[in-house]
């Protein structure tokens, strides 16, 4: 049966919050004290209430100083790209934003705002900079703490050049790290995965990576302004991270002194440090939900989406003349903020097909509403004296004028569910062109165990699948046959490599219908020419051969970790989350869809009810929400008595036998992090184990989608 996943509620802490009340602060050119943990103090509370009085702060500066500038470097800007804006940096009186290694002309009466990392190239520029008087003050801002002896000699730099009454205040925000969502953040660590996994990497190489992720998550800490609870598994990355994070932590005056804000000490977040080869199907397997299948079918990074869109061959053709011609293609960029956008917030855990009928039903229902207003004014327009004057004085004046009034919401709720459709219409394209529920059901059966008494059929499954020239691109099916490999049960080595070699032999003798690239009958000229279900005559592109042969060596470098025992094969990676006890409720979810697909007039959903109904049905928690889970719930025998505890506050680790014995408050708030990138998918799951009691934070060193995942094992083969 499918569970009902409702968005997370933002947490007591609201971590997008407190860090845009500290980017706000920074940008308004307060003057705090406690130049150290400005972050900290100033957010202890990172609630909207905070922001409010916040906010009003912001504006007594602006009016005494309205104009500044803003000078970032591209690690911070990725840091201020999903907070603000570039209306609401110019709200916040930014009247130019420009990169710090970017050329910029001097404009000596504005002061300027430098938000970079403490980098010793990045500070060369700001002291030269201010050598050169480029502008009136310069308020340096650094991401995180900058060293003393990297400060000493920024110091002598900034003298011995003639630049140090051009410096008007220096600060350590702490803000390290990209908050996408109220519950979603990312350290921004390219490749992290082979970084960590590296087996070239020396001792100092790994001291040094681990001490970045350490210094990211006390960004995360300090900005929360709290002291949590650290759990992490024994020995590896996770324990090296937990235990110089506790240290950091520690040492630091003002946190580990303060009441917590809002977390008194019966009420501290939990955070679970974990390690991505505990679970290395989630990042490959195929998504069902809304927001995980945008992250993996279309161009998404940082809450933009793109994606190409043929234009109608009609329109083309009256607007340019190229009749005859083949429709061009659009490239359409759309930014969707997955908090305030009121759909997407609601909608994105969603099963994909929900999301296609909530679309279409919103939509019908807006614009049902759109025209009664319209009707009532006769077509005199949308302002209010116009209706009225139209109205001729009949009925209720005052109830038309209420309606019209509300018409610029509507249109602009119209608007934003239009967007919508824009993108699930791309996502479907995909979905449907590239069999995505096929591989998803099977990838699931696979991870579940469904397979594991009968090793002969899943062998023959996915080989019918990786096999067949029509269903995916390249991608999807080294994609099944990774899954397959980690599936404890169903495969021996010699098992993995014949389904391996029978979607090699398969895709160089028969091709692929749809490019890996997206583009559907690429690389087959009977697909291209409208042949249907081509690809048996095709070849693969060069594009394509590249893929396949990174997915090789992903699945080479896979099989060599799975026979030294370094990564757990999933026998039981996943659990069956059931909801009502009746077995038949899936089956009756599909059918209640699909009877209610007839009533909709839309064709997007007819397709979608043809094309994903086994997207519909059981729902199943991922390794990381078990372990959270058993963690948030004290559950004995589970990874609550396997995993450190390791309290700040506590000298030495926490005996969690002796706890037991104890009475534990409840786990309000958990925070959620996955050293070697997470994923969409992973943090959709995890919201499984938040409810109105409980909130649940995600992080990861970054977010990666399939594709570059894939990548990034190949990369260590």
């Amino acid at each position: 049966t499918m569970v009902a996943i409702s968005p997370p509620t933002q947490g007591p802490s609201g971590l997008k919050a407190a860090q845009l009340s500290a980017v706000t602060n920074m940008l308004a050119l307060s003057n705090n004290n406690d130049t150290d943990n400005n972050n900290h103090k100033s957010n202890s509370g990172g609630s909207n209430n905070t922001y409010g009085q916040q906010q009003q702060q912001q504006q007594q500066q602006r009016d005494a100083n309205p104009w500044k500038l803003l000078i970032y470097d591209k690690h911070t800007r990725s840091i201020i790209s999903p907070l603000l804006s570039v209306s609401q940096l110019r709200s916040n009186g930014v009247t130019l934003h420009l990169l710090l290694n970017s050329d910029r002309e001097p404009i000596p009466d504005v002061p300027a705002v430098y938000f970079v990392q403490p980098t010793q190239e990045n500070l060369s520029i700001i002291a030269r900079d201010c050598s050169r008087n480029l502008y009136e003050r310069a308020h340096l801002h650094f991401s995180t703490r900058i060293d003393r002896p990297v400060m000493e000699e920024f110091a002598r730099l900034v003298v011995n050049t003639g630049g140090l009454s051009a410096v008007a205040s220096v600060h350590d925000q702490f803000v390290d790290f990209v908050c996408l969502e109220n519950n979603l953040f990312s350290l921004n660590v390219p490749q992290s995965y082979c970084v960590y996994n590296n087996p070239g990497a020396t001792e100092q190489d790994m001291e040094l990576a681990m001490g970045n992720i350490a210094t990211g998550l006390f960004s995360v800490v300090a900005t929360l302004g709290c002291v949590p609870v650290i759990r992490c598994p024994r020995g590896g990355a996770p324990e090296m991270v937990a235990r110089k994070l506790c240290k950091l932590i520690a040492e630091h005056p003002t946190l580990i002194r303060s009441k917590d804000g809002l977390h008194k000490s019966h009420n501290r977040p939990v955070l679970v440090i974990m390690d991505r080869n505990m679970d290395l199907i989630t990042p490959v397997q195929h998504a069902s939900t809304y927001q995980a299948l945008v992250d993996d079918v279309l161009d998404h990074k940082a809450n933009r989406v793109e994606f190409n869109v043929k234009q109608d061959a009609n329109t083309a053709a009256a607007t340019a003349g190229s009749r005859g011609r083949a429709p061009p293609v659009v490239r359409k960029k759309l930014d969707i903020d997955p908090d305030m956008d009121p759909f997407y917030s609601q909608h994105k855990f969603n099963p994909f097909p929900e999301a296609i009928e909530s679309n279409g039903a919103e939509l019908q229902e807006v614009s049902a509403r759109e025209q009664q207003i319209r009707s009532k004014t006769g077509g005199a327009g949308t302002t209010v004296a116009a209706a009225v004057v139209s109205h001729h004085g009949g009925g209720d004046s005052n109830e038309l004028a209420t309606a019209v009034e509300s018409l610029p919401v509507l249109l602009d709720r119209k608007k934003k569910l239009e967007v919508h459709t824009s993108i699930l219409q791309a996502v479907m394209n995909e979905v449907a062109a590239r069999d995505v529920p096929q591989f998803y059901e099977l990838e699931t059966s696979l991870a579940t165990g469904s397979y594991k008494n009968d090793p002969s059929s899943a062998k023959k499954e996915v080989i019918g699948l990786v096999a067949d020239p029509s269903k995916g691109n390249v991608n999807d099916k080294v994609r099944l046959v990774i899954v397959y490999a980690l599936s404890n049960g169903v495969g021996n080595t010699s098992d993995i490599d014949e389904v391996a070699q029978a979607m090699k032999e398969s895709l160089e003798t028969k091709g692929s219908t749809i490019s890996a690239d997206g583009a559907a009958g690429s690389t087959s000229t009977a697909a291209a020419a409208g042949g249907g279900g081509g690809g048996s005559h095709g070849t693969l592109s060069k594009e394509d051969r590249a893929f396949l042969e990174s997915g090789l060596r992903a699945i080479d470098y896979l099989k060599k970790l799975r026979s030294m025992h370094m990564i757990p094969t999933m026998s039981s990676m996943m659990q069956t989350e059931v909801s009502g006890g009746n077995a038949s409720s899936g089956s009756d979810m599909l059918s209640s869809f699909m009877a209610r697909a007839t009533n909709q007039a839309t064709g997007l959903l007819a397709k979608a009810t043809d094309k994903l109904g086994t997207m519909l049905g059981k729902t199943h928690k991922h390794r990381s929400t078990i372990a959270v889970e058993n963690i948030c719930e004290m559950r004995p025998n589970t990874e609550d008595d396997e995993y450190l505890y390791l309290d700040p506050r506590v000298k030495g680790d926490v005996d969690v036998a002796a706890l037991r014995n104890a009475a534990r408050a409840p786990v309000r708030e958990a925070i959620a992090f996955m050293i070697g990138g997470g994923c969409y998918g992973e943090y959709q799951n995890l919201q499984m184990v938040a409810n109105d009691r409980r909130s649940i934070t995600y992080g990861s060193t970054e977010i990666v989608d399939p594709s570059t995942f894939l990548n990034h094992l190949a990369n260590l083969a």
